[in-house]
């Protein structure tokens, strides 16, 4: 092989390293092989849920209590034991957990234990129509209910979508004036 045609093979070597993965790209695009079609949210958008300031609830919340996102949970069924779960959940978020609360809300005629570290209870005061036993809700900072999930749920599906919102909503930097 002569000195021009090593010159050669190399700029082609080059000129491949730029255009394959271009090439491959376009492909993808135009007949749609290889791209994913896995959802990233578990959840269901919930459009007819209204914003957490219009919930039938017996007392309102503190503003305290709803600093931040928030995972609401329907009590109805199998209460201190879904308590424990979303409890858990919580503090896998790790150093997110502060900024998610928890909010339990009880069946009006069911009576249990004491609410866990870092939870708000309330009751309803009606059962709304729109809510269903066992129904979990992400909330965002403004009170609008973003994802909602089915009762009987696997909690690492709500913690992969909670851990994704709050990644995708950072906090914002707050400026100390001195």
């Amino acid at each position: 092989m002569t000195h021009l045609n090593r010159q050669r093979l190399k700029l082609l070597s080059l000129i491949a390293v730029f255009a394959v993965p271009l090439l491959a790209a376009w492909v993808m695009v135009e007949w749609r092989l290889g791209i994913p079609e896995a959802r990233t949210a578990h959840g269901e958008l919930k459009p007819e849920v209204p914003a957490l300031r219009d919930w039938p609830l017996e007392s309102a919340l503190s503003p305290t209590e709803v600093d931040g996102w928030l995972l609401a949970f329907d009590c109805s069924l199998d209460c201190d034991q879904l308590a424990d779960q979303w409890w858990r959940l919580h503090r896998a978020l790790g150093k997110e957990a502060t900024r998610v609360r928890r909010l339990r809300i009880d069946d009006s005629r069911q009576v249990s234990a004491d609410p866990l570290p870092g939870e708000a209870r309330r009751r309803w005061a009606r059962t709304p129509e729109w809510q269903t036993p066992g129904e979990v809700w992400i909330l965002s900072p403004e009170g609008l209910a973003v994802l909602g999930y089915r009762a009987g749920v696997d909690p690492y599906d709500v913690l992969d979508d909670l851990k994704q919102l709050l990644r995708m909503n950072p906090e914002p930097i707050t400026r100390v004036s001195g």
